[in-house]
């Protein structure tokens, strides 16, 4: 009898798991998911990378320094499974504008919203002297070391300020004033003690290391090494808030996030044997989208030798363009003015809408919800191809849609 009732529990429990089983969703593909190491990486790297993804996900609180205004708790919180944010976490950068003169009003807690904060203590608002304002949605993170490892002559090679070739184009570098801890590499070109921004919306960071500094800050409310000035809510006062001594993290965090950063994959191609694949990259190039975003660069010799000499496919030039009146948001940086806006790198957006909730927001502010109405804000420069684009037939139109979810 005992035989028997055992013989039975243990078919319920097999049913049980078999029938649990079909429940779950399918282990997503490795070309599916924005995640993991670049290739090559060694054992020393990988353990380096861990505790980078670690410190990406910590979720920080009051006792840890968090704030005492803020935007998120974490940096995974705006970079969802690294890919693109969603305007439901977007940020807001503001500002005074007189013609030409820009006043990041840094004294009014410019030059970003935080509209948290702890408990206790009260949230940012928007100053009335504020008369630009520009949203803007958190990017995906995928394959920044290959970027940062690309040399500006390479970035400085597609520049065309002037149109010199007519093709319509006039890309150009955004020149900034680097931060007060940046390190000139050899793949860096100074200018008149500026460097060339290729990090950013509008390419207004020069290195990954000066975006999480920045975002640490900004975006979090917690101080480093590297910025000991901590956020406050300005009707309270200067030194008012969460109480925990600066920096609040270490130096040693910020390297670990760096190098997390550094070492991500490449967000992964799919289909790429596919014939509607393969025809609307033809179109894509024929009808001159590939003249900002382009397909190919290849890294310089690097620290990391899995970063060293590899060719990648970003979908961008890293350079600035005139994107017309309709995505004029007002707000300049470094010498990038409101219409102007680094072509952003395609690479990863076919998997775009898996970290957003499983609907597209594209654009810098999300505004756009699908690859058509992406291509339909485009003017300024772009105006030509957004028209090429729409006198193709709706078959070849499809192909080109294809394409784009490939990357």
């Amino acid at each position: 009898m005992k035989k028997r009732s055992l013989s039975l529990s243990v078919l319920v429990l097999f049913v049980l798991i078999i029938s649990c089983t079909k429940l779950l969703p399918p282990v997503p593909k490795n070309d599916e998911v924005l995640a993991g190491t670049i290739p090559g990486l060694s054992p020393q790297h990988e353990k380096e990378h861990l505790k980078g993804d670690e410190a990406f996900g910590r979720i920080f609180s009051k006792e840890d320094g968090l704030g005492p205004i803020f935007v998120q708790a974490s940096c995974s919180n705006c970079h969802i499974e690294n890919g693109k944010g969603h305007p439901s976490t977007e940020l807001t950068r503001f500002a005074n504008v007189n013609g030409t003169v820009i006043d990041y009003l840094l004294s009014k807690g410019g030059p970003q919203l935080q509209q948290h904060s702890i408990s206790g203590y009260s949230a940012e608002v928007l100053p009335a002297e504020a008369n630009v304002f520009s949203k803007r949605v958190a990017p995906a993170v995928m394959g920044l070391g290959y970027i940062a490892a690309a040399d500006d002559q390479s970035i400085l090679n597609n520049a065309d300020p002037n149109d010199a070739n007519g093709d319509g184009i006039s890309g150009r570098v955004n020149y900034v004033n680097p931060t007060n801890f940046f390190t000139s590499l050899p793949i860096h070109i100074a200018n008149n003690g500026q460097y060339i921004g290729r990090f950013g919306k509008k390419a207004e960071k020069v290195t990954i290391q000066d975006q999480v500094v920045f975002a640490l800050k900004q975006d979090i409310g917690i101080t480093s090494d590297f910025d000991m000035q901590d956020l406050y809510n300005i009707q309270f006062g200067n030194n008012t808030g969460d109480n925990v001594p600066d920096p609040e993290v270490s130096s040693g965090f910020v390297n670990n996030l760096v190098f997390y950063l550094r070492t991500l994959k490449a967000p992964p191609r799919r289909n790429t044997f596919d014939a509607d694949v393969i025809a609307g990259e033809n179109l894509f190039t024929q009808i001159g989208c590939a003249s900002c975003h382009l397909p190919t660069f290849t890294t310089a010799t690097s620290d990391i030798f899995a970063l060293s000499n590899k060719v990648f496919h970003p979908y961008s030039d890293f350079l600035l363009h005139d994107m017309g009146p309709l995505l004029d948001d007002g707000y300049i940086e470094g010498t990038a003015a409101g219409f102007e806006w680094r072509t952003p790198p395609l690479w990863g957006i076919g998997l775009a809408k898996n970290s957003q909730g499983g609907k597209l927001f594209l654009l810098h502010d999300g505004r756009a919800t699908s690859f058509e109405e992406a291509i339909s804000f485009h003017g300024g420069e772009a105006a030509s191809r957004r028209t090429a684009f729409g006198a193709l037939s709706q078959p070849e139109k499809d192909q080109v849609i294809k394409f784009l979810g490939s990357l």
